[in-house]
């Protein structure tokens, strides 16, 4: 029998070594402003050579924004663990996911729904919109529903204004201390379940909005 300890480390696969190099910029930009995380930084904590994060992530910007990307989007894990059962459940067990994933990263959450230091300019603005709404089609389909339905264009943008409340929430108990997470979690789940139960419905009930007219360019005619 082999008595030798086991090593203190292993060689991580490439996966792996990349999903650490993103944990540790996470926590880095989630502790410090943008511009005060070098890459020098993230490697270090990451313990790699920095040309490692070139290969994986391109530049710093880049990683930053990948970072953003995927603290704001809701991924395909959250819908999939919905159990079965009434909505008041369902919305229960999705806000209840929700809030342990922000207390997990909760400095990072909070930097990526309002980027500074990188600059608002159109690349983080498109990459917002698209967290945004991909997240809004998540919930959308843990409901049975679809961006693609007659209303769905509404749907979706009716969960994206739902997702400006989820933020503003968030600051109230993160960052203003004016909530609890327990007054948060009533508050969305409450306000999901009127959403998707009542907001919803009516709806559909309307014609399909059409598309607004192209709009005119050059002088009045």
């Amino acid at each position: 029998m082999n008595t030798e300890p086991a090593p203190r480390w292993r060689r991580l696969e490439p996966d792996e070594r990349k999903e650490q190099i993103y944990a540790c910029a996470a926590r880095l930009f989630g502790e410090r402003p943008y511009s005060e995380v070098s890459t020098s930084d993230i490697a270090a904590a990451a313990g790699v050579a920095r040309g490692l994060i070139n290969h994986y992530f391109g530049t710093k910007r880049e990683l930053y924004l990948e970072i953003i990307r995927r603290a704001l989007t809701v991924p395909r894990l959250a819908v999939e663990i919905l159990p079965d059962g009434p909505l008041d459940l369902r919305a229960d067990v999705a806000i209840e996911w929700f809030l342990d994933m922000v207390t997990s990263q909760e400095r990072m959450w909070l930097a990526a729904i309002a980027p500074e230091g990188i600059g608002r300019d159109l690349e983080v603005e498109r990459i917002l919109e698209e967290a945004d709404r991909e997240s809004a089609d998540r919930v959308l389909e843990a409901v049975g529903l679809s961006r693609e339905s007659d209303h769905g264009p509404e749907l979706n943008a009716l969960v994206r204004a739902f997702g400006g409340m989820v933020k503003s929430a968030g600051r109230e108990w993160l960052v203003r201390r004016s909530l609890t997470r327990a007054q948060v979690h009533l508050l969305l789940s409450k306000s999901l379940v009127t959403l998707v139960g009542e907001i919803f419905p009516a709806i559909q009930a309307q014609p399909p909005r059409t598309a607004p007219p192209a709009p005119r360019h050059g002088g009045l005619e």
